[in-house]
């Protein structure tokens, strides 16, 4: 099953919902109150596209709702990257590592995971 992309508002709240479920709408809203400025409405304008989209469920909790993450994190991040080097390196990790190298984004830490990385790969 292919995992559709989501926005980067949508992932502000997807963030929320994988470090703590079940919430409310305007549970959500509260924790994103100190980092965007949303009204509770755009809060759950969002949550219904992610339910649209089968990344949440919802269930109902008197007269509110209830969400929760259906789409775990490390699939999303997994078919993320990979849409990324198919996109801009042909498939191939290769050349994203010499681009990452070449634009000196790797920090010496860096280099070291991927180095441990690779190691633990080739055992």
């Amino acid at each position: 099953m292919a995992i559709e992309r989501i926005s980067e508002a949508e992932y502000a709240v997807m963030e929320i919902l994988w470090d703590t479920s079940p919430q409310t709408a305007s549970q959500v809203a509260e924790t994103l109150e100190e980092s965007r400025d949303w009204s509770l409405q755009t809060v759950k304008t969002l949550l219904s596209r992610l339910a649209g989209k089968g990344a949440i469920s919802h269930e109902r909790d008197g007269r509110r709702f209830l969400y929760a993450p259906i789409l775990k994190k490390t699939d999303y991040v997994s078919a993320e990257s990979g849409r990324l080097v198919d996109r801009l390196f042909g498939g191939r990790a290769g050349p994203l590592f010499a681009h990452l190298a070449e634009s000196e984004a790797l920090s010496d830490e860096d280099i070291a995971e991927i180095e441990a990385l690779i190691r633990e790969m080739k055992s």
